[in-house]
């Protein structure tokens, strides 16, 4: 019989944070109104028809499932402190400036792990096609990305601590 260890969730210690907070309102305060709304549906009488329920049955269950989502990050958690990130190479919780080499454009952008990975808020994924192609990088190196649409190429311009 094969053991299958659980994939590490690396996770900065702001995410971790994050994850934290939200398991703990689901579980306080999201349990609790989501029961209250199914208690209201049940004295309205005949549960076969009654939308109510039926809408806070459906909340209840995403609640749930959102609560056994965060639980299994967070048991396999391996949180990269920050502090201690080494700057001469681009690593999980470093904050880039890269350049854009065909659209001579700066981009700034975070390296987290996959689960905290969000590309609007600048955070890109150590899995990503460009996160992978950064992990490792020095500055001044000039990395390549094969994409569907072709090659991108990005020049590392800086390497710092996230939140600096």
């Amino acid at each position: 019989m094969t053991v299958v260890e659980a994939k590490k969730n690396i996770l900065t210690y702001e995410g971790l944070k994050k994850y934290e907070d939200e398991l703990e309102n689901l579980k306080v305060v999201k349990r609790q109104e989501v029961a209250q709304k199914i208690k209201e549906a049940r004295a309205q009488g005949d549960l076969s028809e009654n939308a109510e329920y039926d809408a806070a049955k459906d909340e209840q269950r995403d609640i749930e499932a959102r609560i056994d989502e965060l639980e299994k990050i967070l048991k396999n958690a391996e949180v990269i402190v920050e502090d201690e990130v080494d700057l001469d190479k681009i690593n999980i919780g470093c904050q880039v400036k890269i350049l854009d080499i065909e659209m001579n454009q700066e981009l700034d952008y975070k390296i987290v792990g996959s689960t905290e990975a969000n590309s609007l808020k600048g955070k890109i994924s150590n899995e990503s096609p460009v996160g992978r192609a950064l992990i490792g990088a020095k500055t001044g190196d000039i990395v390549r990305v094969e994409t569907p649409g072709g090659e991108l190429e990005y020049q590392v311009l800086e390497i710092q601590r996230a939140g600096v």
